[in-house]
């Protein structure tokens, strides 16, 4: 550059700037062939032209009397935003614009930026001489290609002694927007060698002198920028000094997180550097995708990861700046992670405190909640297409089992899986006559990432936060879910179906989408059903028909259900129908015939109400079959039962092993006494004097006894081995004492829901709502499904309410949802009248006759529901 073309070094044009690189780019076409080298270079020089064009539309050169119409301090130019501002400096590079120098009194605003050798000429020099102070700050960080905690502090310490953050500003900007320099920051160091502190010492005496020998030197910005200097920030190349990183396991995390989580707070209270962070990460996550959807990055490097941990520590990921277009770009780009990194992810954070694992919870789904309300979603506009909905649940995913792994977990008390495979059908099914396999012959569905991580939800007792956290109900109420059990049974990878995030679900959504998979297998074997009746000649049978009489209900229903079992377990399939002589409600009569105690099948305890299976028990494993089978219809055709067992049966249809923590529901006093015997100080063994022999009874009382280990009445129990014995008594208790009988009842339990997603979707605790309903009784709900008559009903006792629903419905518990789901129809049953109100459960119908006065109405309808039992009910 001449003195006639800069006369006062205030603007000059860009030729002046360019270096001798990105002139050639612009002058002659590059030859086929080009230097790996200058092509850096030149790319390194468009970036920081680039980058002066954004400051100076967003900060201006410093110079009042500035007339470049596209410099912030001229006068007359019209602000923009950082986004508006990115976009005109690459315009403005591309039409090769005027570009500013920094004036004398601006202090630190302009980047880094190249420079030829061409410019140190004697113009220049009295402008360099009032830029020292300035150009010396801005060199010490314009080669910061990564970050640590020292260097942040370093860097802060220095901008608040100039009272101007612009600099650090660039840097944050710099590296949080690279997806290399992000992956090298905050890497956790180890202690070196004192054969590896020498040979450092040496490095840095040498570089002490190179660094001399080029300040004496005329150095250009282009040799300092050169890739020999940046090359140690790149993905998966090593680098030494400060930021050598130890090479760790898979499953440690090369991240120092203490030291992210300090930087960001002390960070994030500057509101300039927070929008650094917020438009760095706007800027990071295309490419961040780019790189996993088409380069295959985390394969080569696995300290990619290291990218999501550090930006998913920033705790205002949830503000209302990043939910618009930051964040959905962020999970667009996380829900491109394979599948063994996915794992890996959830693996690291399943360390974190419950309380960071709930902040990236509320992160996800503040995202979900925003998009779900700020949009209309409708059966023509389904929130399954709107990506920022599903990147977000994909990521929240990640979480969920970061936060089963880092719960308590029991993986070893698996129940063992049926010895005899369910017998299938021996008729071809419809896909068999059309020449495809059998449908879900594969078994149930397992989530991909529940396979690479080796655990299932079941295995977690407790996590770290409830799993009700992740449930998002404003996407609940969006979800059209006849169209998501589509895309669910599809599997297509064009449409992504929250069944397969099951935890965002509530009960009441995943029910329905059990209830579509049922009906639709209804009415598969029901055109079966007419396929067989026109091709074999077979008599037309669509339904499960079951003809039983009131007095012989279970011998009857045990008959035709085991003769259907064997000859054809697809009819199980169908829709049931019940033929009674004059009746047509069956569960309820089934289930209170067999949890008879004078059957003796199972035993009932008066502390906890509920029923256990009796060990002793002289019924055959049918009738076990049976009820297992009568829960599975009950599934299957959207019935509640009257049934009351502790919740380790349910682990156990889900596969769970029955343990000493069970204990604690299922017989409490045993629990306590146990429990007891572990925290007792003394002797056990001289003070106790128990053996490993113990003693229960059996139905009608008589003693038995168990050796839990071989010859057990000779092994005292000590302090040493009370712990093995409390888990055999509480294995024996739960699990073997009850093999048979229960190996019966899971047997005729998923001969129903073998092929159902019912293990994929339901938790235990969801599995005993829906066969049992809900304990929660809100009669508010249920009054605006219903009529009126509510106020004598308000004022029952809760006993009382739960007679009135037993009474009306055949169950005193609540469907999946609450009351407010129940249909009940109130229907006036002839004038005023002594008779009792009376009832059609299997129609959710109460007649009552027209009572002539509130008090006579009470009267009447008390005595019916506390005395229904055995009469009074249609």
């Amino acid at each position: 550059m001449n003195s006639d073309a800069k006369e006062d070094c205030e603007c000059a044009p860009l030729q002046a700037e360019t270096s001798p690189a990105e002139g050639t780019h612009r002058e002659y076409e590059e030859p086929e062939i080009e230097n790996p080298e200058a092509s850096r270079m030149k790319r390194a020089a468009a970036k920081h032209l680039i980058e002066r064009y954004y400051h100076q539309l967003t900060e201006g050169c410093g110079n009042e009397s500035c007339s470049n119409s596209w410099c912030a301090s001229s006068v007359g130019f019209n602000r923009m935003d950082n986004n508006a501002a990115a976009v005109k400096a690459l315009e403005l590079y591309k039409v090769n614009a005027k570009l500013c120098d920094p004036h004398p009194s601006k202090k630190v605003t302009a980047p880094a930026h190249l420079e030829s050798s061409a410019h140190s000429n004697s113009a220049c020099s009295n402008s360099q001489l009032n830029h020292k102070d300035s150009h010396s700050v801005r060199d010490n960080f314009k080669d910061v290609n990564y970050l640590t905690e020292e260097k942040v502090y370093e860097i802060l310490d220095i901008c608040g002694e100039q009272e101007d953050y612009s600099p650090l500003i660039r840097v944050i900007g710099r590296v949080f927007s690279s997806a290399e320099g992000l992956v090298q920051s905050f890497r956790r160091s180890k202690p070196h060698t004192k054969e590896e502190l020498k040979s450092l010492q040496g490095k840095d005496e040498d570089k002490d002198e190179d660094e001399k020998e080029a300040a004496a030197c005329s150095a250009t910005a282009m040799e300092e920028d050169s890739p020999a200097s940046s090359s140690s920030a790149r993905l998966g190349e090593g680098s030494s000094g400060e930021n050598e990183v130890q090479r760790l396991s898979p499953d440690e995390l090369s991240v120092d997180i203490d030291a992210v989580r300090r930087v960001y707070e002390r960070l994030l209270s500057n509101e300039k550097i927070e929008a650094a962070f917020l438009n760095a990460l706007v800027y990071l996550s295309p490419n961040v995708e780019c790189d996993l959807t088409y380069h295959n990055v985390y394969s080569r490097d696995q300290n990619y990861l290291n990218l999501f941990v550090i930006v998913m520590e920033n705790s205002n990921l949830h503000s209302p700046e990043y939910l618009e277009i930051a964040l959905p770009q962020f999970c667009k780009a996380m829900s491109k992670l394979p599948l063994p990194a996915q794992a890996k992810l959830a693996g690291l954070w399943s360390h974190y405190s419950a309380e960071q694992i709930r902040r990236m919870v509320e992160t996800f789904q503040q995202l979900i909640t925003y998009k779900v309300i700020s949009n209309e979603f409708n059966s023509r506009n389904l929130v399954n297409d709107d990506d920022a909905v599903v990147a977000s649940t994909k990521c929240l995913k990640i979480v969920y089992y970061a936060n089963v792994l880092g719960g308590d977990l029991d993986m070893e008390h698996n129940e063992d899986e049926d010895e005899e495979p369910i017998p299938e059908s021996s008729e071809l099914t419809l896909q068999e006559l059309l020449g495809e396999e059998r449908r879900n012959k594969k078994g149930p569905r397992v989530d991909p990432l529940e396979t690479e991580l080796g655990i299932r939800t079941n295995d977690c007792r407790k996590p770290l936060i409830s799993f009700e956290e992740f449930v998002n109900e404003p996407l609940n109420e969006v979800l059209e879910m006849d169209k998501d059990y589509t895309f669910f049974k599809v599997e297509t990878e064009n449409k992504f179906s929250f069944m397969t995030c099951p935890f965002i679900l509530n009960a009441v959504t995943k029910n329905l989408g059990l209830y579509y998979d049922n009906r639709i297998r209804m009415y598969s074997e029901r055109r079966i059903t007419v396929l067989y009746s026109l091709v074999q000649g077979q008599q037309l049978n669509p339904y499960l028909r079951l003809k039983v009489r009131r007095d012989h209900i279970i011998d009857d229903a045990l008959v035709r259900l085991e003769m259907i079992a064997m000859e054809n377990p697809a009819d199980l399939k169908k829709q049931l129908y019940v033929e009674f002589e004059g009746e047509q409600e069956f569960f309820q009569l089934v289930v209170e015939e067999i949890f008879n105690p004078d059957i003796g099948m199972f035993r009932y305890d008066e502390h906890t109400k509920m029923f256990w299976f009796n060990p002793s028990s002289y019924e055959n494993e049918g009738q076990y079959t049976l009820i297992g089978i009568v829960l599975g219809l009950a599934i299957y055709n959207n019935c509640i039962l009257d049934v009351h067992f502790p919740m380790v049966v349910y682990r156990k249809l889900m596969g769970k092993k029955g343990t000493f923590r069970d204990l604690a529901v299922a017989n409490p006093v045993l629990h306590q006494s146990l429990k007891e015997l572990m925290e007792y100080e003394g002797s056990v063994e001289e003070d106790m004097m128990i053996t490993f022999q113990i003693s229960h009874t059996d139905l009608f009382g008589n003693p038995l006894m168990h050796d839990l280990r071989e010859n057990g009445d000779k092994i005292p129990v000590t302090n040493e081995n009370r712990k093995e014995f409390v888990a055999q008594y509480a294995e024996y208790m739960l699990n073997k004492s009850v093999e048979k009988q229960f190996k019966a009842f899971r047997r005729g339990f998923h001969m129903v829901t073998n092929e159902s997603p019912l293990k994929y979707l339901f938790r235990p605790e969801e599995i005993e709502l829906l066969i049992c309903g809900s304990r929660n009784l809100d009669f508010l709900a249920l009054e605006e499904t219903t009529e009126e008559f509510w106020e004598t009903l308000h004022s029952f006792g809760e006993e009382q309410k739960r007679f009135f629903l037993q009474f009306t419905t055949g169950t005193d518990r609540a469907p999946v949802g609450g009351l407010g789901k129940l249909k009940m129809i109130i229907a006036k049953n002839g004038p005023d009248t002594d008779r009792l109100p009376t009832s059609h459960t299997c129609f959710n119908v109460l007649l009552l006759p027209e009572y002539s006065c509130r008090e006579k109405l009470k009267e009447r309808l008390l005595k019916a529901i506390t005395y229904a039992k055995g009469f009074g009910m249609l």
